[in-house]
């Protein structure tokens, strides 16, 4: 028997302290490493957090990638893996891969010392968990600059991680800690209120509630308390100074940047991820936009590799000619798992065309040319089924055509009860035989939609200097009621996107007054760890209408990019 057979193999054969292990890796075969378990981490307020640490079994000293979260420092990959892999795709780690984190099994052997921290709350340290916040920050700041002066690390510190590991990283890296050197944020919430706690304004029941409910299932400490989103919501229902502290402001990052994201989590990451990334002041950020699922691309050799040569320069100054790569990596989708990719200078792309198809009520199209007369549709705002519960808009197309970027939908609108409406907008793509063409979309599932919007009509004020023509931003600073009958104005962010359109298919707009309705394979039911979003808590009653042509411009401002 080899030495490294005797070694421990599975995270359950591993004790507290110096251990000396094989790992079986995806890339590598089975690896010797060093594992340290249980590190004590101080903080600035004589708190202890903890941590482990992976490093190669070899004297020296090595730049460091560190991913932390309140999830716990021992929260494994293939604790969940076989329950899960069903939406969360096809991809392949080691059995030491904690939730969401880099991969020990792939960096170490590439030469770096890689860190899971327990944020405070988890792994043997009290506290009251609020996500996004200071105290998150802080203690993050603090491993950080403790990291970068062990023994075994170089003083180079990257930090790296996926969904609530990114969302991390955006409020550490706006502190700026010294010894971090660049950070790779994959697939991450910027802005808790607009993207996750509440979409356009109305509130998300399902998937955030139960994400921080369920923290008590993984490493807390007994002791500690975790916020109760409900109540945050019902206490701070619109924007406020709250909110803003959580989002913190992006223009104070200045490390190098990888960023990861995709079109397929709307709902969650997709538009924070890309926003964050858009504010950042670095100088030298990437970020890599692709259509499929998120773990199975971030575990993937393929963006491993890229991950790894931007680390190689940037925390080891390899002169690899990764700073010759285009800003932008993007994929156009055509269909699941179908579409091509290609580089960008930029995003949103320059030569973008801003076309107006608008709507006409009177034959559920869109056209280039407005409606000539007017002309109005309802739809009853409470009905779950779609032939009573809402309406759609179809556009074929009689060329090529590539969507990529925001889209707008403007709408004139009214009800006939009550004083708001809750607005849910989805698009989709049908073949040319008028068969919808499905993509990946929140939370892994394989029968999603083009793009969504969201909005509650009583947000639909506009921030005029952070506005652009494609892209309206919600002020939620305040509530503007309608009254019956009332035909007002409103403008829909739809989250960011890109397909590919042949000649003979079709775009179509879905508009409704509840949630748009599920194919049964779409996912895992609500029980489970991971239930598709939720909006549970609506305002409307009576019928919607929405009102075309004439002297109402309703249209959906889509992004034309030319080859």
């Amino acid at each position: 028997m080899s030495v490294d057979e005797k070694r421990p193999q599975h995270p359950s054969e591993v004790s507290e302290g110096l251990n000396h292990i094989a790992v079986r890796t995806a890339c590598y075969g089975l690896q010797p490493m060093i594992m340290e378990k249980g590190l004590e981490v101080p903080t600035r307020d004589g708190t202890i957090i903890y941590a482990n640490v992976f490093r190669p079994d070899a004297p020296g000293s090595y730049p460091v990638i560190i991913s932390a979260d309140v999830y716990g420092k021992d929260s494994i990959h293939s604790q969940f893996g076989a329950l899960l892999s069903p939406t969360l795709g096809a991809y392949e780690t080691s059995d030491f891969t904690a939730w969401e984190a880099p991969d020990p099994g792939y960096f170490v052997p590439n030469g770096y010392a890689v860190v899971k921290l327990a944020l405070r709350g988890a792994s043997g340290s009290v506290a009251h968990i609020e996500s996004m916040g200071p105290q998150e920050a802080e203690d993050y700041y603090d491993a950080i600059e403790w990291a970068g002066t062990q023994p075994w690390s170089d003083g180079n510190v990257a930090t790296a991680g996926v969904s609530y590991l990114a969302m991390s990283q955006w409020k550490v890296a706006q502190l700026n800690p010294p010894h971090l050197k660049a950070i790779v944020p994959w697939e991450g919430v910027s802005d808790l209120y607009r993207e996750l706690i509440t979409h356009g304004g109305i509130t998300e029941t399902t998937f955030w509630r139960y994400v921080m409910a369920s923290l008590h299932r993984r490493d807390l400490t007994p002791g500690t308390t975790v916020e109760d989103v409900k109540e945050l919501i019902e206490q701070h229902p619109l924007f406020d100074e709250m909110w803003q502290e959580r989002r913190g402001d992006f223009a104070k990052i200045t490390v190098p940047m990888y960023v990861g994201a995709s079109f397929s989590c709307q709902g969650s990451h997709t538009r924070g991820t890309i926003q964050a990334w858009r504010e950042a002041s670095s100088e030298k950020k990437w970020i890599e936009i692709h259509g499929r699922k998120e773990w199975e691309v971030y575990y993937g050799r393929e963006a491993s590799e890229r991950v790894l040569r931007f680390l190689d320069h940037f925390l080891r100054g390899i002169d690899n000619g990764f700073e010759e790569t285009p800003p932008v990596r993007l994929e156009v989708r055509e269909r699941f798992y179908d579409g091509l990719t290609r580089y960008e200078n930029e995003w949103p792309i320059a030569r973008t065309q801003h076309v107006p198809l608008y709507l006409d009520a009177a034959g559920a199209v869109m056209g280039t040319e407005p409606a000539g007369a007017e002309a109005e549709i309802s739809y009853d705002s409470l009905a779950e089924n779609l032939g009573a519960g809402g309406v759609v808009f179809t556009h074929v197309f009689d060329e090529r055509t590539e969507l990529t970027g925001y889209m707008k939908l403007k709408l004139w609108v009214s009800t006939d009860a009550g004083d708001d409406l809750d607005l849910f907008v989805g698009l989709h793509k049908l073949d040319r035989n008028g068969d919808e063409l499905y993509f990946p979309d929140f939370n892994n599932i394989e029968t999603g939609r083009v793009a969504t919007g969201w909005l509650r009509v009583s947000h639909r004020e506009l921030d005029p200097e952070r506005s652009s023509p494609s892209q309206p931003w919600l002020r939620h600073e305040r509530l503007q009621k309608v009254r019956p009958g009332e035909i007002v104005p409103v403008e829909i962010e739809i989250i960011p996107s890109s397909t590919l359109f042949r000649a003979g298919e079709s775009l179509s707009v879905e508009v409704r007054g509840t949630e748009i309705p599920l194919d049964a394979g779409m996912g895992p039911p609500p029980e489970t760890w991971a239930p598709r979003y939720a909006h549970r808590e609506g305002v409307n009653a009576g019928r919607h209408t929405i009102y075309t042509g004439g002297r109402y411009d309703s249209h959906l401002l889509v992004p034309v990019v030319p080859r």
